[in-house]
């Protein structure tokens, strides 16, 4: 190659200047993916609870005419705002068998009205609350809040003279299966219907969040490690179709409660086993309820 060559003239001058752009793009890069991981952090609450705002009306105003709009105290002074609908003729000298209700991310005891109308078993009392930051109650979710929004409901459905508290089952949905699983290995729950529960905050983070390392998330919301403890009969509901938490994290927390059944829910995603289960989710649920409840 000759020696005037414009080649050899370029090397030493493009492939610095080439590098050094290539440098301060990764650079950038660095600095806005640290940036967007700073703020996850930051935020991370509002992420993993994204708590709707909706004004609860009392039960007769959404067709349920014998229920009740009440108020919880939580153990740091949070008030929660909820529904106790009574077992119909249960009193102090004859207390029925009640529920708790736990619903999912996005959902509250108003929106949800028709649902819980619909899966109200006879002869029990139920009781569904919104957590803190959700629907009126007081307070911004986090996850040590939603346990004490846990305690705050076993306490009240416990304390109510109707109610026979040797007989509580618990109903969790997604979300509200991490909270279920909280009480029934704390407190003494008969029974226990997850739908939808994923395995821990963890595996949500691998599966959803992979970019981000797991040094940044500060919550467990372990359904896996609490089933394990469960000593209570479970049943779990599961969306074969399910993309946000997958049908194997129900199968896997099934296993781990030792359920007495799983019931997967053909065609089903996260948010519509209710229509996709349709009467025959609800009687299977009933008879698990009559079984273990009553």
């Amino acid at each position: 190659m000759p020696k005037d060559s414009p080649f050899l003239h370029q090397i030493p001058i493009s492939f610095p200047r080439m590098l050094s752009s290539t440098l301060r793009i990764l650079a950038a890069l660095l600095l806005v993916y640290a940036a967007i991981a700073a703020l996850a952090y930051a935020y991370q609450d509002r992420l993993a609870f994204p708590a709707p705002r909706r004004a609860l009306p009392a039960p007769p105003d959404l067709g349920i005419a014998d229920g009740e709009r009440v108020t919880l105290v939580a153990g740091d002074s949070v008030h929660l705002s909820g529904w106790f609908l009574p077992a119909p003729g249960a009193s102090a000298a004859q207390p029925a068998p009640a529920i708790i209700w736990f619903y999912g991310n996005m959902e509250t005891v108003a929106a949800l009205a028709p649902v819980i109308s619909w899966l109200r078993p006879e002869g029990i009392s139920v009781l569904a609350i919104d957590y803190r930051g959700y629907g009126e109650s007081e307070g911004a979710p986090t996850e040590p809040g939603l346990y004490r929004d846990a305690e705050a409901a076993w306490a009240y459905v416990a304390g109510r003279p109707e109610v026979d508290s040797g007989r509580v089952g618990i109903y969790g949905r997604s979300l509200g299966s991490v909270v279920a699983l909280y009480l029934a290995t704390r407190r003494p729950i008969r029974a226990v219907a997850l739908d939808s529960p994923f395995s821990n905050a963890d595996e949500m983070r691998r599966l959803h969040y992979f970019l981000f390392p797991g040094f940044l998330l500060r919550h467990s919301l372990d359904n896996l490690l609490r089933a394990r403890d469960l000593e209570a009969p479970l049943i779990v509901f599961h969306g074969t179709d399910d993309r946000i938490a997958p049908i194997r994290m129900g199968r896997a927390v099934a296993a781990a409660g030792h359920a007495r059944e799983f019931v997967a829910i053909e065609r089903s995603g996260h948010n519509d086993t209710y229509d996709r289960g349709g009467n025959a989710y609800r009687e299977k649920l009933f008879a698990f309820w009559d079984a273990h409840l009553k």
